[in-house]
């Protein structure tokens, strides 16, 4: 099942998806009550072309993004870094969602800055010290996600809280799939058309069942925050003007514009 959050007004609604266009430009959204992360699936008997509707972030975390850092040996290999013994952890704000189609904003303070294409948790229950056999009992579905990132300030800050947390640093969509084996998963990202990253979810240094013990070890994870699982290799810059799409098969593209803010 594809849940979308999305908007024909001003009032946010959600709605399931069919459709075989990745971006979700054609097919239909059958509209929802309500927020299926708190209440079970509805149909109101509403039916809208997507050509119709705008696709917003499909969630919007209630508390935090929570981020696993060079979960891909050739990432950190790439950029100088070894692989890390245990998962790195790092937050995003819920403020730096943004949706499909939305502008990732250049920040005036950076020089170098740079997608990378993940996989992104979406959870659905509250969980604390979740054991690794039990982690699909909390998780509701997954999406794309792009972890925006100031290469720069990465690296002269001597933490990512800046580099990585601007506002629309954290491009989610195009919708939630759920029931989904993310087990081996191609994950690419495209920019302006030309092929940048192209890995496998099968790749991870550390899977799910290990990110998610690791992370609700020290920290309760609510419904609706989201976990991003690490990008693979061939990460680099973009620049205002440039389209970036993440693509992961069995979940769709995700599309959005660099800009410069008015």
């Amino acid at each position: 099942m594809r849940i979308a959050r999305f908007s024909v007004d001003d009032e946010p609604r959600y709605g399931v998806v069919e459709t075989d266009d990745p971006e979700g430009l054609l097919g239909t959204v059958s509209v929802l009550d309500s927020d299926p992360l708190y209440r079970p699936v509805q149909f109101t008997g509403e039916k809208l072309q997507l050509a119709d509707v705008r696709l917003l972030a499909p969630v919007i975390p209630r508390s935090k993004v929570v981020c696993v850092g060079r979960n891909y040996a050739a990432h950190a290999a790439e950029l100088g870094n070894e692989v890390p013994a245990e998962p790195m952890i790092f937050l995003k704000p819920n403020t730096s969602v943004i949706g499909p189609r939305d502008g990732i904003v250049y920040p005036e303070q950076t020089n170098n800055l740079h997608f990378e294409g993940e996989l992104a948790i979406v959870i659905g229950r509250i969980c604390r010290d979740l054991p690794k056999e039990r982690v699909n009992e909390v998780i509701f579905g997954y999406t794309v996600a792009n972890d925006v990132t100031a290469r720069d300030l990465q690296k002269s800050d001597g933490q990512w809280a800046r580099a990585k947390g601007y506002d629309t640093f954290c491009p989610l969509g195009p919708w939630i799939s759920t029931e989904l084996d993310v087990s081996d998963l191609r994950v690419t990202t495209e920019v302006n058309g030309e092929p940048k990253q192209d890995g496998r979810t099968s790749q991870f240094i550390f899977g799910i069942p290990e990110v998610l013990a690791y992370i609700t070890s020290f920290t309760t994870l609510l419904p609706g925050d989201v976990v991003l699982t690490g990008t693979p290799a061939g990460v680099g810059p973009m620049l205002p003007g440039d389209e970036v799409s993440i693509s992961i098969e069995g979940i769709g593209t995700l599309t959005n514009k660099v800009i410069v803010r008015d």
